[in-house]
Order: structure tokens, then sequence, then C-alpha cells
């Protein structure tokens, strides 16, 4: 059996092991989900960049740009890093640039992985399926907060360690902790994770829509995966 465990920052990254796994990168709040619904309606692919001006650049080429700092949208970008906004507008056909504050940082500390994929409560169950079908060892990448652990992340490693739990083994302390927690209170995610620290932020910031939508389940039959040119595709 093939084995699933969670990294709960990308500052940990080093002690994991990527060569020959599948890593899948979650940031609930928002990176990833917003990446589901951007690819879910109508954009063709996603440039990720750690750095701001690098993928601002990007928009001397036809590129939509999408900045994200502190929870807010960039100055001098056309988009923020709201699910909702790509639900609302018409992208088809776009290509995106995109940066935020921690969701893309994680992208990039998990090149050297055999796939990297995008995991979101949205998509959740079609990641699963993707995933068994690989047949490789499994490693949830939680993007935190500047560093540090946080609980929509990592709750999404319980819910991802749960649904694999008949193909892969949770062996390691991490995964096992989450897997519980999920059990606990994966039946009221939005009561829960309304106590999240970054919940909280976002709350300040009047967007109780993205936050829906990030802890919606299943609603995208869609897996997002990183091509071998760096761009963000449905697989």
């Amino acid at each position: 059996m093939k084995s699933v465990e969670v990294c709960f920052s990308p500052d940990l990254i080093h002690f994991h092991e990527l060569e020959g796994k599948a890593v899948v990168v979650v940031d609930i709040f928002r990176a990833t989900s917003t990446m589901v619904a951007a690819l879910a309606n109508g954009v063709v692919s996603i440039l990720p960049f750690a750095d701001l001006e690098a993928c601002k650049a990007k928009q001397a080429e036809g590129f939509l740009i999408a900045g994200e700092r502190n929870g807010l949208t960039a100055p001098g970008f056309e988009m923020g890093n709201s699910p909702v906004a790509y639900l609302e507008g018409d992208y088809t056909g776009r290509k995106l640039a995109m940066t935020t504050t921690n969701g893309t940082q994680a992208l990039e500390k998990s090149k050297g992985a055999a796939e990297i994929l995008i995991g979101a409560f949205p998509n959740l169950q079609a990641t699963v399926s993707y995933l068994q079908k690989l047949d490789l060892d499994v490693l949830v990448h939680c993007a935190g907060w500047k560093g540090r652990f946080n609980l929509e992340d990592s709750l999404y490693a319980g819910a991802l360690v749960k649904s694999l739990e008949s193909t892969h083994l949770a062996d390691e302390d991490g995964a096992l902790a989450m897997k519980s927690l999920f059990e606990r209170e994966g039946h009221q995610l939005k009561k829960y994770l309304s106590k999240a620290s970054h919940a909280k932020r976002l709350q300040n910031h009047g967007i109780e829509s993205d936050i829906d939508f990030c802890l919606t389940l299943d609603v995208c039959d869609l897996v997002i995966r990183l091509d071998e040119e760096g761009f963000l595709v449905p697989a």
C-alpha cells in the first residue's frame, strides 16, 4: 500500500522527500480554491509566481494578472485572490499569471516531485480519484500562513488522508492527527473553520462569499496539475 503524509508549512518541506511522490499543494483561504474556480470557469491555464514584479510583467504578454498580499489585491493587478470573482466574470480563453502570499510560494517549493496537484475542498473527490489511479506516495503540502501552521489547510489534509484510506496508509503523526480531526469536525466545516485565524482576516475584509466557496465540497469535477512548462492546467 502506498503512503500519505502531511507537511504543515513550506518552511518544513525540507524535512520531506519529494522525489517520486505526488505532492498536493493546498491553500484553502484562498489560492488553491481560486485556482479551481478560475480553471473551472473559462481560464485555460495559470502560471504561478512567487514574485510580484515577475508576475506583473506577464501582462505585457496578454496574461490576465492576479496578485495578492496579506489578503488584499496587490497594487497594479487586475485581479486579487477571490474565487467568486472568477464565477461572476467572463474569462473564457484567458491565461492567468498569479502570485499570492502563501499558495504560490508552496508551489515553488514543491518542485522536484513526480506530480504536483492543486488541492481544495471544491475538487476534493476528483483529486482523490486521480491520486488513486496514479499509484504514487502522496505528500500534502499545506501553504499555512507566512510559515506557520493553519487550521483550514491542515483540516483539508485530514479530509484527503481520510478519503485515501483504502489505497494509502497514513502512518505518521501529522496525517493521523489530521484524519482524526476531520472525522470529528468535517461534518461542520464552516462552523468549525469560522474559528480559524485566516477566516477571521477574510471576514474583516467582508468576503464571506469567498469563504463559503472555499468550504464547499465537490462542486468542481476538476483535477489540476502542474505541467512540464510550469503551467497549472486541467489534468
